[in-house]
Formats: structure tokens, sequence, C-alpha cells
């Protein structure tokens, strides 16, 4: 199911297409115009042209950067004297953290105690001085927010704020401006900061562009928001996807989404590792989970594969800050979404020579073992018997079904 929200368009006084345009000149020269690429086999699966917007590619690897810098540059000279503070996993923080080093603001960034030691270093690289404080967001937020109460440093919030949302609303401009005849476009929503953006930037220019926000299935807070009509928190929010794994909704993007989004879907951690794999092997991109999620729309999701959409349709793949990892984990998962790898339980005769015999079976079919797991001693065993666990890497889900054909006709029985 999908979830309809924008019926006319309405006037936002918190964040305008002017507020929009400043921030564009104010980012000239900070941060990158990131490239708009074609993708062949994302448009036959969509039955329209396809492009990626790379903002994986942009400065600190996302498009946090965008919002950091304009809310930042937007202060007080007394504000800026006093600092700013900001809390984050990831990209959010390295946003703050090169934004302030630019503009020559010190920045204090809360991190989680469990945050990747890549992320963190970035961010120290930055200039930022990082605190690590809690095991989850919600409590390293909190820390943020007394820190800030008792120095008078400035918290920035990550999307919750007029100034961010017209600076991730640069990217919609963009769009327009690198492809006039876009008619879809698909983004990721965590708080709702890049929508709300790009939502307030291509309906005022082209109100006919229809938008479509993509949630991980199990951090969708957006769905139980609009269906109330007022932001919803919901517990305990778990996806890989950690850029767009927030509990409630911002209240400023809130309102902006739930009028000009169009349709707000969600997808599964199957697509989103899948959507990361196809990224990486037909675009020949390095995208986050929560960058690749508007990739993993196209793919299934509520949606369905192939889904109808009207082009040419944009993908907005917001971050590349990927842990090395995760990322070997994520692959592995999303080889085995596309049935690449199979994992097979048998038994057979424990005799000598009986696991070379195997071997050669599988051989026969071009499987390629990864793996193998020998047990005599099970006490489920009989006395000549041996169990074997193979994991086997193949080509598909056709290639798994030959194989498990090939092993039947071997005279193996195979138990999983």
């Amino acid at each position: 199911m999908s979830y309809g929200t924008a019926a006319s368009f309405p006037s936002f006084p918190s964040v305008t297409l002017d507020d929009v345009r400043g921030a564009q000149k104010m980012l000239s020269g900070v941060a990158r115009v990131t490239a708009l690429e074609s993708n062949r086999h994302l448009s036959e699966l969509a039955g329209a042209p396809v492009l990626l917007k790379c903002e994986n590619l942009q400065r600190t690897g996302s498009f946090k950067l965008r919002g950091a810098y304009v809310r930042i540059a937007g202060l007080l000279p007394e504000e800026r004297a006093a600092g700013v503070v900001a809390a984050s996993a990831g990209n959010h923080a390295q946003g703050v953290a090169l934004a302030s080093a630019l503009l020559g603001v010190h920045a204090t960034v809360f991190m989680p105690v469990g945050a990747p030691l890549p992320k963190i270093s970035a961010t120290r690289g930055y200039g930022a001085e990082v605190r690590l404080h809690g095991q989850v967001v919600d409590e390293t937020l909190a820390a943020a927010q007394e820190y800030a109460a008792e120095t008078g440093a400035v918290f920035i919030h990550p999307f919750d704020h007029p100034d961010v949302i017209a600076g991730q609303g640069t990217v919609g401009l963009e769009i327009l401006e690198q492809c006039p005849q876009v008619r879809t476009i698909v983004v990721g929503i965590g708080g709702g900061g890049l929508a709300a953006g790009i939502a307030v930037a291509v309906k005022t220019l082209h109100p006919e562009v229809r938008i479509i926000g993509v949630q991980a299935a199990g951090s969708a807070a957006y769905p139980p928001s609009l269906a109330a009509g007022r932001p919803v928190a919901i517990g305990n929010p778990t996806t890989m996807a950690d850029g767009i794994r927030v509990g409630r909704p911002g209240d400023v993007p809130f309102e902006i989404v739930s009028e000009l989004v169009d349709e707000v879907c969600t997808v599964g951690e199957d697509q989103l590792s899948a959507a990361l794999l196809l990224c990486l092997e037909r675009a020949k991109l390095v995208v986050e989970p929560a960058g690749a999620s508007p990739v993993a729309a196209l793919l299934g999701g509520e949606r369905g594969a192939g889904a109808a959409l009207e082009g040419p349709v944009v993908a907005v793949l917001s971050g590349g800050n990927v842990d090395p990892v995760l990322l070997q984990r994520v692959l592995r998962h999303g080889m085995a979404a596309q049935g690449r790898y199979l994992a097979v339980r048998l038994r057979l005769t424990d005799r000598p020579g009986a696991l070379a015999t195997l071997l050669g079976v599988l051989s026969a079919t071009d499987a390629n073992v990864l793996d193998v797991s020998h047990v005599r001693t099970d006490p489920r065993l009989g006395l000549t018997e041996a169990e074997v666990e193979l994991h086997l890497e193949t080509k598909g889900p056709a290639h798994c079904a030959e194989v498990r054909e090939a092993l039947r006709e071997a005279g193996y029985t195979v138990i999983a």
C-alpha cells in the first residue's frame, strides 16, 4: 500500500522558493553540483527513462552539507562566536563539521558510542570536536541539547529547521536545471528535510512533477503520521539504512511533505540490499542503504517492481557513506536476496571419498563452493552417516534450482 498526500498546492511561509534560491547562491563554490546519470537497467525496469542524482558524490559524501552550511551561515555573529553543536551517527555530523570549518565556527558533534570508526574519523578530520555519548541516537541527541543549554552553543538540527530545508531544496533546483523534462522524483525520507526541500523547489516551479518519498519498512514514521495528520513517533525504528532511521518526522518538514509529496511508500531490507548491489554493479556507484532507497522502490517494495511511473524519473542517491563492514554484510545479503547464494544441508555415507564425490556433482553444475561444514558426531546421525552443510555461490534463482535438481538426481536427499 502507498500513502497519497498532495491534493492541492499550498503556500509555505516557513520555506519558499526564494529561500531555496538564496541557499543556492550561498552554496555556490561550497557544495558540488552533482552529476545526473542515466541508467539503462533501471529504465527497463521502470518502463521509463531513469536518471540517478548522485549526491553520494557530494562533499562529505551526502547532501547534508547543503543544509548545514546554510543554517550555520545564517547565524548572527554572536551565535557563531558561541559555536554550534550537533548530534548524528554520520552524515549530518560530517556536514556540520565541514560547514563549520569553512565558516570559521567551532563545532562540537555528539555521536553514539557505537558509531562506525570511519565516520568518527571523518568528522574529526573536518575539524569538529567529537564526543561519544549514548548507545542510540536519541541519547546522543539529548546530550547535545543539554550541552547547548549549558554552553549557549547553537544546536543544528539535522532536518527540522527552515534554513536546513532550504539548503536541501537546492538538490531540487539542480534536478530541474539538469533535466527540465523530469516528471517523477523519487527520494528517501527520514525526518523529511530533503524531501521537503525538493518539494518546495520543484512543486513551486512545476506542480505537475510527481514526488515519491521512500521509507524503510522498519522505520516508517510518515505513514502513521500522515494518517493522523500530525507527526507521530514510532517505537524502536530498525533498518540497515541508518540515514533514514528516524522515529518521528520533523514538525517543519512534515507540514510540507504532507501537502506537497504525492506518495510515500516503504521498502524492505531485501530491496535495500539488492538496490545497493545494483548501484555498485550496474552504475559503478558506492551508495549507502539510505541513499539506495529510491532505487529499492523502483525494484520492488510496496510499489512493486516495474510499477508504472511517468518519465523521466530521477532517483536521488542521497549519500555514499557506508561503513566497509556494513557494506560487506549488505552485499552478501543482497546477493542472497537475488538467489546468488545457496545453502544446502544433506546427509551422505561416512566413507572415504564421499565428500569428493559430492563436490564433483557440484562442480558439474558450475556452482562455486564457498564453505563446507562436515558433521559426524551429531546423535541424530546413524553410525555410518555424516551431515554436510554447504554454502554455494550461484548465478541466480534458476541456477539454484538446477543445483538442487542435480543433487537429487545424484541420489542425495537435501534436508534444507
